[in-house]
Parts: structure tokens; sequence; C-alpha cells
């Protein structure tokens, strides 16, 4: 939902701020636990350290949850171990995993790798389904992180609906609407009328400005917002007749040609600086991407954007993760506790609170932090009500073991076509045999 994310989900995000309290009531709900009777390793007083291992940002730190923890479990503490890119971390937990040593307690992974770990690696971690009434969670989310022995092995931490933002003063300055219920109007029919008002705002747009900032970060809303991605039900890669792949790369394809977009790779210092200046009209907006944009483009824009829903009739998800317990740990029953709390309602909402990560939990959904929620920074966007509204109409998709490597091999080249005018087939080319190699 992470400061930086290099995989499906993208990079997640830095604190936004809705307009509802949690109150203190709803933090501490049950999760006490005695550890003398737990069957954990402890010292010689009973206190046990729990480790959590993860990436980017789950928003833990900025929720105080650790603490409240700790509040609630006196002789338990809760230590973070974050990895700012989950490029690096992936590969590292796939070692631990291999060696069977270095494990955290508590390890979080990323949903572009959940099929691999699911498919491979299922047994090594606890089922989580033994503790979690996973029937909170939307359907599909608990799916993802399900063993085909029945064992869940991740409890979903959030999920990504999709939405648009977008620069009201540049929509403005270009004679578009700026109104968010114009707008999804205007794009109801999907993102061939998101291209067609792109060519709109070209025409009047100021001097150095771009419709959107990435047509790859278009490509992969257009793929999510499909069942069948790059693999089908099977297993087999598809991604080369997968109609939603080449739906969503003919539309880069174009707003590529057309200069419709500025050709910047997501997150990295460049797009961080185009938000700053203010030369950006859309960005694609899965949930915790408000965060990402309100941080980079400062103080002096805000009041400046606003959100509306995605293109087109179909929800989208783009994101989401989620924490396992290594059955190797010295502290699994704790462990299990642990992520049992963190992804209950009340913890949720309190993270979408802290930094905008849409809960995966259902039961947030109703919650003042989340029901009630909008952004100040976005001109008081309802979000919790235009992210609920997605989420419960998002399809479920089906994933595969290299989501994560498709996807980066595909948008590298979408870039290499808006930022070296790389012919179309060309690019396509060179993306299948990036893909080929490296799923072998």
């Amino acid at each position: 939902m992470r400061i930086t994310r290099s995989v499906a989900g993208g990079r997640r995000r830095t604190a936004i701020v809705a307009t509802t309290g949690l109150t203190v009531t709803a933090l501490l709900l049950t999760a006490c636990s005695d550890s003398s009777d737990s069957g954990d390793s402890a010292d010689a007083d009973g206190n046990i350290t729990l480790t959590v291992a993860d990436f980017g940002q789950f928003g833990y730190k900025e929720a105080g949850l650790f603490e409240k923890y700790h509040e609630l479990n006196p002789k338990i503490t809760v230590k973070e171990d974050t990895t700012a890119e989950e490029k690096n971390y992936y590969p590292k937990l796939l070692q631990q995993l291999n060696s069977g040593s270095g494990l955290a307690d508590v390890q979080g992974i990323e949903v572009g790798r959940i099929k691999e770990i699911v498919d491979t690696k299922a047994d090594a971690f606890a089922d989580l389904g033994k503790v979690i009434d996973v029937d909170e969670w939307v359907s599909w989310k608990e799916k993802q992180a399900t063993a085909p022995g029945g064992a869940v092995i991740g409890a979903g931490t959030d999920i990504g609906p999709m939405s648009l933002c977008y620069n009201t003063e540049l929509f403005a300055k270009a004679g578009l609407p700026t109104n968010r219920t114009e707008i999804a109007k205007r794009t109801a029919g999907g993102w061939e009328d998101f291209l067609a008002l792109g060519e709109e705002f070209k025409k009047k747009a100021p001097k150095g400005t771009y419709f959107m900032d990435s047509a790859s970060a278009m490509f992969n809303a257009v793929v999510s917002s499909n069942a069948k991605q790059y693999y089908d039900e099977g297993g087999k890669p598809i991604y080369q007749d997968s109609p939603s792949v080449q739906q969503g790369w003919d539309l880069a394809a174009e707003a590529a040609s057309k200069k419709l977009t500025q050709g910047l790779a997501q997150f990295e210092d460049p797009w961080q600086a185009a938000l700053r200046k203010g030369t950006i009209a859309t960005v694609v907006c899965p949930a915790w991407m408000a965060g990402q944009i309100s941080t980079y483009a400062g103080e002096a824009n805000k009041g400046k954007w606003d959100i509306t829903s995605a293109p087109g009739a179909t929800a989208a998800n783009w994101g989401g993760s989620f924490l396992s317990v290594p059955k190797s740990g010295k502290n699994v029953d704790e462990a299990m506790k642990l992520v049992k709390w963190l992804t209950a309602p009340e913890q949720q909402a309190a993270v979408f609170k802290a930094i905008g990560v849409f809960p995966s939990n259902k039961g947030a959904y109703e919650l003042p932090d989340v029901k009630n929620a909008t952004l100040p920074y976005f001109n008081n966007a309802p979000i919790g009500q235009i992210y609920a509204d997605e989420a419960t109409s998002i399809p479920e998709a089906v994933l595969g073991p290299k989501d994560g490597v498709i996807k980066d091999s595909i948008s590298t080249q979408i870039n290499n076509m808006e930022q070296r005018g790389t012919d179309p087939d060309d690019a396509w080319d060179a993306a299948t045999k990036a893909i080929d190699k490296a799923i072998g």
C-alpha cells in the first residue's frame, strides 16, 4: 500500500490524514495473550521478542501498533526489520527459506510473489487459518494465500483498489471539467475514453505538461481490472495471448505515440520532481498511491489534486501484501497471535488512517476511520467510499508464480517506447525475450 515497492503492488506510501479519529478502545481490543503457556521461546523472566521482516512501508510504525501491542502484552516486544526495496527483500527471503535459517518470526510477502510461495514453499509456513477467521477478508484475498491442501499461509494486510488521481489546476487550464463526478462520466466507457480525454487535454495544456505520468502505470491498471492476466487457471503462462495484456499494451503504445505521457518511471527521482513541479495531470491511483503524491507534490500543491473512480465499469486491484509465520521460528504461537491482531479490522483501520493503505479485512469498511475517511490534500475526496465501492467489485484474478517478473519486464519496455521512441513491435519482442528467459 510502502515508500518503495517494485513489484506488482508498485511502491508504498507515506502518511496521509483521514478526518476521523481512531478510539483507544478500538485499538486495544482483545489481543492479550499469556506467553507463559504458549510454548514459545522466552528469557528467564518470560519476556519474548518477536521479529517482523517486511519491505517498504507497511504502516505499523506510523500507526504505533507495535507499541500498542506491547502495552497489551507487556512481556512481548516487537522489532521490525524493514528492507526499502521489495526487489532486494524477496531474493533474501527465498535464500533464507532454502537454507532454513535467518527467518524472522513474521515475514511480509508481496502479492506478486504469493503464488510462487504458495506453490513452492507453503510447507515452510504455519497455517494461519487455524487462528484467523479468513471469512473476514475479501474472498479473493484469502484464496491468493491458500495452499492446495487448504492451509492459509498468509494473512492479507491490504489491497489496492484503483482510482484516478488528477490535478484540477491543470485540468482547468486545459479547459477540462474538474468535478470528480463529471470526470468519471467522461471516462465511464473505459481506458479508450481516458486517452480521448488526454487528447483533449493536450490541445490546450500548459507548455511542458503531460496528461499522464507513465503509460506503464496505465498498462498495469488495465491488466489489473481483468481476471485473466499473465497465467491461466492451470498455471500456464498466457501473457502473449492474454486479451488484457494485449489491450493494455496497445493502449500504452498509443499513449506513447501521441505524446500523452511524460514517460517517467514511477517513484524514481524524475517522477518525484514532476509531481513537485506540477507537470503531470493524472496518475493511476491504487489506494496507497495517494500518500506518494501528497508527499512528493508537497504542500505547495495541496488542494490542487482530487480523486475520482478509475475509467471503465470494472474495478481493479493493484497491490496488496501478506503477513506469514515461518514454521522454523522460535515464537510461532506468539507470532500467529500478533499476525491475527495486526490484520484485525481495528488495526487495519489504524494503518489506513496513518498511511492510506486500504484494508483487506471487510470488517474495517464500516469503521468510522475507513467509512467516513476523506483526504484534505485531495480536495476532501471521500476515499473511504470510493475505495470500498471498488473493493467489493474487484474480479478474482488468476495469479501466477512470476507475475511480478512479467509485469516488470513489460513495464521496462513500455518505458523504452516512451523515453527512447522504441518501435512497439521491437519493444514487445524485447519484453517477451526477457520474460521467457526469466521464467524458463
